[in-house]
């Protein structure tokens, strides 16, 4: 989704992975997609330009339908079923309640590993999973807490990926080859 925030990294991430990408801003192109991203940047106002663009609808119907969907930072506030530190509206899409900006402010931003040490984890003004309901998996942790979790096909992630050169993520959410996203 390419309304607002750092959609070009993922961009270039999945055609890394041999994608046919495209940057989405209507209906239309959205349904043509066979997976998507929605990308960190500030999800206030990633909602209202969602709004604005006439968007819900549409969206909500594709991420119901069961295809890829990658949520990074903003987008994983987007998709929570609850967002606290300030309270705001989201879709509800992954069972996960999230706060706001919770890992700091831009300054306090860093990069680590998961606990596992399986991949690098870069957090910027990143929310915080600060519960998880049942129909949700955690997938990776940070200091026991939770940073990646998963929901059928959907996947939220309190980190940037795309701003590493692992494309793991990207790989299990989307495949090697074939979809366009």
């Amino acid at each position: 989704l390419a309304l607002q925030g750092g959609f070009a990294p993922h961009l270039h991430a999945l055609q890394e992975l041999g994608h046919k990408t495209r940057e989405v801003r209507t209906a239309a192109e959205l349904a043509e997609l066979d997976g998507l991203v929605l990308p960190g940047g500030e999800s206030t106002t990633q909602l209202r330009l969602l709004g604005r663009h006439g968007l819900d609808a549409a969206l909500d119907s594709f991420v119901r339908s069961g295809r890829p969907l990658l949520c990074t930072c903003a987008g994983l506030i987007l998709a929570a079923r609850q967002v606290l530190s300030p309270a705001q509206r989201s879709f509800g899409w992954l069972d996960v309640s999230v706060a706001r900006n919770a890992w700091g402010r831009q300054v306090d931003s860093f990069i680590a590993s998961d606990d596992g040490a399986r991949q690098q984890l870069v957090f910027i003004r990143a929310p915080r999973i600060v519960e998880v309901g049942p129909q949700a998996e955690v997938l990776a942790t940070y200091q026991g807490e939770p940073v990646l979790v998963r929901q059928g096909s959907r996947y939220g992630a309190t980190f940037h990926p795309e701003l590493t050169p692992d494309r793991s993520l990207h790989q299990a959410v989307f495949g090697g080859q074939g979809l366009s996203a």
